[in-house]
């Protein structure tokens, strides 16, 4: 089992910056890929980011050149930097884990979640 504990959400003003880290109980080793989704009130998780190594990320287009995923074997952690915020970026953020092969956008395609932090964006 893997447990996954999200923080660095908050308030932020537009076009701020907050980071994300996302710690996890096992070695992330055993992981292949990791990632970020996030659900605005009334909507639909959405993935955000992801990532296998630093040569294999992937974003989804509102947050290409703004947002950075990366991960740290060493401290079994992933995190996203988020530059120049917009009110739209305002929801809850939650990582994600996945042991098959590959970054996928669809949620079900992870087998762990963590709880959530939220992110406030005002204008």
């Amino acid at each position: 089992q893997v447990q996954l504990v999200e923080s660095g959400g908050g308030l932020v003003q537009a076009g701020g910056s907050l980071r994300l880290s996302c710690a996890a109980s096992v070695s992330i080793f055993s992981i292949n890929a990791m990632a970020w989704f996030r659900q605005a009130p009334g909507k639909e998780r959405e993935f955000v980011a992801g990532i296998r190594s630093s040569a294999n990320r992937y974003y989804t287009d509102s947050v290409k050149g703004r947002f950075t995923i990366s991960r740290d074997n060493t401290k079994n952690t992933v995190y996203l930097q988020m530059n120049s915020l917009k009110p739209e970026d305002t929801a809850d953020y939650y990582c994600a884990a996945s042991r098959k092969l590959g970054i996928a956008t669809e949620s079900t395609a992870y087998d762990y979640w963590g709880q959530g932090t939220q992110v406030t964006v005002s204008s």
